[in-house]
Formats: C-alpha cells, structure tokens, sequence
C-alpha cells in the first residue's frame, strides 16, 4: 500500500456532495439527504406488487426498527418458509434507513429474486452515536428476531437458514455483527447464521490503496467523501487503522478469536466488488487474510462498475442475483485463488 495520502488532489466537497451540514452541537442536519423515505406496504389488496413490506419496532428506547419484506406468494404457501436475510443499509454509517427509497427497492428485488423473507435493521447513526452503537444495534436485532412473535417471521422465516447482508458500510457492519453473534451464538439458539454477505463493503486505513489513489475523486464515492463519513463514525480519538475501519490490521490479529470461531461453526462467506470501486484492494487483502485464517470464502470481483452499482441502477443487478443465488444454494468446496495482482477476478471459491 502506498503512504501517499493524495490530499492535495482531492477535488469533492463531501458535504455538498452528500448535501447535509454539520451543526455545532457535533450533530449532523440530514434534512437535504437525497434519497427521500418511502412508506412501507403491509396490506397490497389486490397485490400491485411482487413483495409485501411493514415496519415493526426493535428498541423503542434506542429508536431501531425493522423493515420487514415478504414475497406475495409466501401467503399462498404457509407450511413452506423461506430463507432468512437480515440486511444492513449503506450510508456510510451516518445516513440513511431501511425506508430510503433506493434501499426499500433494493430489499424488494432481494426478496423477490431470492425468494427469502428480508428484515431491513434501521440501527442508530454516527456522528450521534459513533461506533460501535450501529455493531449493537446490529447484533441486538439478531436476538429480536430470534425472540420476536412477528407474523410474517413466524409463519414464513425460516430462521435456521439465515443470511447477514449489508451494502458498503452495511457490509462491514454485517462483517463485524458476524463477529460479534459467533461469540454468543448458543444464545442466538434457532437463529443458525449460515454465512455472510458482504456487498461492496467499506473499510479504510490510514494508508491509500492504489485503487483508492486511481480513483480519489470518484463520482460515487471519493476519498474525501469517505474520510468524511469514517472522521465521524469512528470513536473520538481513533484513526482509519482502528480495527472497525481496518480490520486487516497487524495482520488481523484482533479478528482471531471470531474468524475461528466462525469457522468452527462453518459458516461462509461471500465478498462481492468491482473495480470501479476505489475499495475493491481493501476488499481482495480482506478476502485473502480471511482465506489465510480458514475461512470458506466466495469472492466475486468484476471489472467495470462503481460503488454499489446494483443499488444505484437496479437494471443492472442481475449477475448480483445470480451470486447470490449460487452462494446460498450451493455448498463451498475446493480451494481457488483470489485473483490477479490488479485485485479483480472473476469468481473464486475457498
């Protein structure tokens, strides 16, 4: 990695781009934030659409709730549940919910394709509350999910068969959940995770990649863009080498304890980039330390696109379905490699 920190040629202004201002208090107004909130559509009679949705308290004192999404032909079909995934939004931890509309869509085209029941977790956003609020947040639905008598999950949600997902930081924020829930699994009880997702996941460091360096002041998301979101999630006092942003770290070292006992448990992961990405180096180190560890991953880097691709162009989701399919049919066997020097490979399995 390069110790270029390529300040001098960062061109975005991240707070006009993602157009919120910071307040004195240290808090930050989001009342221009781009994608507006859509309501949920518990009751489609006749049906307008493929998948219904409803919105059901998590923690009324810490203001989390979940987006619940269910395919329309579950109700036609009650003795057979589907495949649960438990999704996390992207935003760079300080932005958005499960009702923005570009998330709600992208849920709906997960239940849809997948046929699996989708709970959508609104967890508490930084700069007001700064990791690793959102990590509980995140591991506390599990145990609601687990616990909750919710109709739908009850009667459609096949909880053994259950999915961590999240997009960008979403998709660290269901790395480090997945961490966090090996440890209390027994407590998890019929929650059985069976593998991690991770879509376009943000990480960082202190030290640029050259992947981030090629694209600095990329249209989606730019470096100064990510600085921003990571200055204000990250506990006070810490920087972008802190092991919720850099997991890869000294070698992993502080990610021991929960990828063997993640792998103990035999679950499996699926790292999803592109490299029009300027995260796609930080995602190919962290699929080869995990591989490194023993883990059984699936990593599907391609070539072309940008940031969360599939999220902001939903006509162009279909090989992400088709992954995602794949990994949650079709058991990992056999060892591949993680791919060219560049960082981008076609599907690989270990």
């Amino acid at each position: 990695m390069s110790t270029e920190t390529a300040s001098s040629n960062l061109t975005v202004n991240p707070l006009e781009y993602l157009q919120i201002t910071l307040n004195p208090d240290g808090t930050l107004n989001r009342d221009s934030f781009i994608f507006a909130d859509t309501s949920a559509a518990p009751n489609l009679a006749p049906p307008t659409g493929p998948v219904l949705s409803k919105d059901v308290p998590i923690n009324p004192s810490r203001k989390t709730w979940a987006r619940i999404f269910l395919p329309h032909h579950a109700r036609s079909c009650s003795e057979e549940k589907l495949p649960l995934i438990v999704y996390y939004h992207p935003g760079g931890f300080i932005l958005g919910s499960p009702a923005s509309n570009i998330f709600h869509e992208f849920c709906i085209t997960l239940a849809h394709e997948l046929s699996a029941v989708v709970v959508s977790v609104k967890y508490r956003l930084a700069p007001e509350h700064r990791l690793p609020a959102a990590y509980d947040d995140a591991v506390e639905a599990l145990h609601w999910v687990k616990t909750t008598q919710d109709e739908w999950l009850a009667n459609h949600a096949d909880i053994s068969t259950c999915y961590l997902m999240g997009s960008s930081a979403g998709g660290n924020l269901a790395f480090h959940a997945g961490l966090r829930a090996s440890a209390v699994h027994k407590d998890l009880e019929l929650l059985k995770i069976r593998g991690l997702i991770l879509h376009h996941s943000f990480f960082g460091g202190t030290q640029r990649t050259p992947s981030e360096l090629r694209l600095a002041n990329n249209h989606m998301l730019s470096l100064a863009t990510s600085d921003l979101m990571w200055e204000l999630s990250l506990p006070i006092g810490v920087n972008r080498d802190h092991e919720y942003c850099n997991p890869t770290v000294d070698g992993g070292s502080n990610l021991s304890e929960g990828v063997n006992k993640m792998r103990s448990l035999g679950w499996r992961l699926l790292v999803i980039g592109c490299d029009g990405d300027p995260l796609i180096d930080r995602q190919v180190e962290l699929v080869k330390l995990l591989k490194e560890k023993g883990l059984k991953v699936v990593s599907d880097f391609t070539e072309g696109g940008y940031h969360a691709i599939e999220i902001m162009e939903p006509d162009k989701n279909e090989p992400l379905v088709q992954a995602l399919k794949s990994f949650m049919s079709t058991p990992v066997t056999g060892q591949g490699a993680v791919g060219p020097p560049d960082g981008v490979s076609t599907q690989n399995v270990a």
